[in-house]
Formats: structure tokens, C-alpha cells, sequence
């Protein structure tokens, strides 16, 4: 086991690495902006070190700042959270030369499902089903020829890309050269890099993700399926396990094939396989290399706690399950609490003048936030998770729907009123929903 981990990131998410280490008995570090100096996180850490301003640049993606506080701790891994430099194989290739063990996969293997195009080429090679699409890179020169041979309508989107920028839609070929300018002008400007790939795109699919676990040895298992597909501008909202969409064989066979594939790579520790679900088909969309946002509801139906998993693994623990043991019981939910304006979206940072979170059985809050906590305008608005948990997805929804009323945060906006719109909708109640849904609820709703 490593003696002592640095968790570079801030947030709910250092706060629940933090929690893990103290359940293992490790002791921790962790990094902070200037403006994350009275963060939970930094209040509960063992130790603490300011690595640099608020803007993320120049402290959580300062690389040579976190390679120094874990020598001046003697911290001797890292683990890296979601977001930041989560999937950066340089900051793996650097931890590694410095003898200090990145809490995640090998740097090969996050530069092979880092890039869109070559995720999808090795995804095929490895018997995962993928979406139509082209071959590589598309240019001006080969677009209409690729779209064509693909069918109407295309997606373009950026190779390097992530959180639907650099992402665009042509219904037809009069769409196509617009659509193909701007894709690859948000691209360069979100990315420093212009590259777009081409896929069929689906009218009404679900946005179905499989957790999968392996330990570097050509061990691998997976944990089953999450359903985000309620989503706003590509952005998760509301995630739920198991997807109401599919029933038992469907999920057992999905999740196999894709904890194959991990077998085949020899993959190491957490990462989700992403796919686009319509008319029982299954189609590659990308690999996140990474713990995600909403692995609490695999940890909820499956009762393993992932960054224990994590850490085990890159300690060279190996796997504490086998498949055969992994069950699945009851439903879990789980709601992105951000603040923002919950009709416009518009972040909404300030100070907290009051909290209270919801309990009972069931219930778990994912959050850093506390009452007199200020929130810094400059990362995401993300500012706490509520997973609730039930023997049957209607319980769950009955729970989710009593949390959401006990859950008060004063003094800036928030999306809870959002989320308790959504609990008493017959839609989401029946489980009837694609990732089109809550643009077109929202629209509606607004107008």
C-alpha cells in the first residue's frame, strides 16, 4: 500500500478521495488555490499546501507545483480526481520519472483513448461496438464524401474534444460546410487543436456508460451500466444505475464485452466505456480514463467503494473482487447540485449564508459546501451531488423526491428547484427519456 497520498484536485471530489484515504488509514495531502485556502477539504486534510492563484493554470494544472509539494510532503502517489489533470499522460509520464505512483491508468493508456479517433479504432480492434463513422481526420476535402458514405445527419466533433464543444450537427449537405467551420474553429480555440472526426448521428439515443475496473495484469471486471442521459449542452445533469432502459441479459452482456476489452489491454484501475443506446444497439462514443462524476450510484447498487478499488490496484493490490462476486441491488440516482441559476444557467457564486442537507436512509451528499462557505467564482459550479439509494427505482424516486425537499442552500442560486421539477415529472417517472429530453423540457418550460 502507498504511505501517503496527495489528491490533486479541489472540491467534492477531494473531499470524498480524502474521506477514502482516512477509511485506509493513509495519510493525505492536499493542494489549494489562494481562493480554495478555507475549502472542507483543506480544513480536513492532514496536511495542506498552497500551490498558486485562483486561475487553474497557474495551481491545479500546474504540474511542476504539485510534482513539489509531493516532495516537500513526501507524499508517494497522487491521486488526480476527475477534471483537471485527470487524463493528462504528460503529468502520469512526470509523476512516474519522479518515483511517485499516479492513482490511475498507465500514461500509454490514457493517450490511447485520450484522442477520439484512435479511442474508436482501438474500441473496434477490441470488439466494442462503435457508431458509423470515418476512418480518421476530417477535412474540408473529404468531409462530403465521408457524410455521404456515412448518411445524413453527421456529427462533426473534435478529436481532442470533451463537454460538446467543437460539436456540431449537419442535417443535410447544404449544413455541411458551416457546420464542419465552426466544429473545427472551437476545437482550436477550446483544444489548441482543429482535428474533427465524423459519426452517423442518432435521433433519439440514451447515453449509456459501463463501469469497468482492471488491475494492469489482463484482470478486469465491470460493475454495470449508468444512464446520463439527461443532459444539458452535453453536460450530465442526472445519472441513474441501472438504466431503466435495459434489462438484465442486455446489461450482462454489454458489461462483458467490455471487461474483455479491458482484459485485452491490460487496463488499469477505474475507467468507463460511454456509449450512444438506440433501438437495442449499442455504439462506442469514447473511453474516460478516470474516476466520473457519478460513479457514487455504482457504488450505491453495487456496494464497492471505487477509490478504495483505486488505490488497491495502484498499490498493486490487485482487484478485491471477482466478477462473479460483483451483485447488483436495488436503484440509485444521483443529482448535480450546482450553483447556478436554475431557469438560466448562469453560474451564481457567492457565499452560502445557509446549509442543511438531507439524511435518512438511503441518502448520501457528495459536497464540500457548508454554511459561511464562499464560493470562488473561477472552477465549476459544481458544488455537491445528492445520490439516493432504494430497494426499487420507485422508491428511489419517492426518496429522491423527500431529499430534494430538505435540501436548502441560501444565499446564491442553485439547481435544486430544477431537480425537484424533474422527480415529479411522468416522463422521468417512467423512465421515458433520451438525450434530447431535457433540452426540449427546458425550452418548453421556460418559454
Amino acid at each position: 500500500m502507498v504511505s501517503k497520498i496527495l489528491i490533486a484536485n479541489r472540491g467534492e471530489i477531494a473531499l470524498r478521495v480524502l474521506r477514502a484515504c482516512k477509511e485506509l488509514g493513509i495519510p493525505c495531502v492536499v493542494v489549494h488555490s489562494t481562493a480554495d485556502a478555507d475549502a472542507m477539504h483543506v480544513r480536513l486534510a492532514d496536511e495542506s499546501v498552497c500551490i498558486g492563484p485562483p486561475p487553474s493554470r497557474d495551481s491545479y494544472l500546474n504540474i511542476h507545483q504539485i510534482v513539489a509539494a509531493c516532495e516537500i510532503t513526501g507524499a508517494d502517489a497522487v491521486h488526480p480526481g476527475y477534471g483537471f489533470l485527470s487524463e493528462n499522460a504528460k503529468f502520469a509520464d512526470i509523476l512516474e520519472a519522479h518515483g511517485i505512483t499516479f492513482i490511475g491508468p498507465t500514461a500509454e493508456h490514457i493517450r490511447l483513448m485520450g484522442d477520439k479517433i484512435t479511442a474508436k479504432q482501438t474500441a473496434q480492434q477490441l470488439g466494442i461496438p462503435v457508431v458509423p463513422g470515418s476512418d480518421g481526420e476530417v477535412t474540408a476535402e473529404n468531409a462530403l464524401e465521408t457524410a455521404r458514405k456515412i448518411g445524413f445527419p453527421v456529427l462533426i466533433k473534435a478529436t481532442a474534444g470533451g463537454g460538446g464543444r467543437g460539436m456540431k450537427v449537419a442535417k443535410t449537405e447544404a449544413d455541411l460546410d458551416e457546420a464542419l467551420n465552426t466544429a473545427r474553429s472551437e476545437a482550436a480555440a477550446a483544444f489548441g487543436n482543429p482535428a474533427v472526426y465524423m459519426e452517423k448521428y442518432l435521433g433519439k439515443p440514451r447515453h449509456i456508460e459501463v463501469q469497468v475496473f482492471g488491475d494492469g495484469e489482463g484482470n478486469a471486471i465491470h460493475l454495470g451500466e449508468r444512464d446520463c442521459s439527461l443532459q444539458r449542452r452535453h453536460q450530465k445533469v442526472w445519472e441513474e444505475a441501472n438504466s431503466p432502459a435495459l434489462n438484465v441479459e442486455q446489461r450482462m452482456k454489454i458489461g462483458q464485452v467490455c471487461a474483455d476489452a479491458m482484459k485485452k489491454m491490460k487496463y488499469r484501475g477505474a475507467g468507463t466505456i460511454e456509449f450512444l443506446y438506440e433501438n437495442g444497439e449499442f455504439y462506442f462514443i469514447e473511453m474516460n480514463t478516470r474516476l466520473q462524476v457519478e460513479h457514487p450510484v455504482t457504488e450505491a447498487i453495487t456496494g464497492i467503494d471505487l477509490v478504495h478499488e483505486q488505490i488497491r490496484v495502484a498499490s498493486g493490490g490487485g482487484l478485491s473482487v471477482k466478477q462473479e462476486e460483483v451483485t447488483f441491488e436495488g436503484h440509485a440516482i444521483e443529482c448535480r447540485i450546482n450553483a447556478e441559476d436554475p431557469r438560466t444557467f448562469v453560474p451564481s457564486p457567492g457565499t452560502i449564508t445557509h446549509f442543511h442537507a438531507p439524511g435518512g436512509l438511503g441518502v448520501r451528499i457528495d459536497s464540500g459546501a457548508y454554511q459561511g462557505y464562499k464560493i470562488p467564482p473561477y472552477y465549476d459550479s459544481l458544488i455537491g451531488k445528492l445520490i439516493v439509494h432504494g430497494r426499487t427505482r420507485v422508491e428511489c424516486m419517492m426518496r429522491l423526491r423527500r431529499a430534494l425537499d430538505e435540501f436548502v442552500v441560501d444565499g446564491i442560486k442553485t439547481t435544486l428547484p430544477l431537480f425537484q421539477d424533474l422527480v415529479s415529472n411522468q416522463d422521468i417517472a417512467n423512465g421515458d427519456y433520451d438525450i434530447h429530453w431535457l433540452e426540449h423540457y427546458l425550452a418548453n418550460h421556460s418559454a
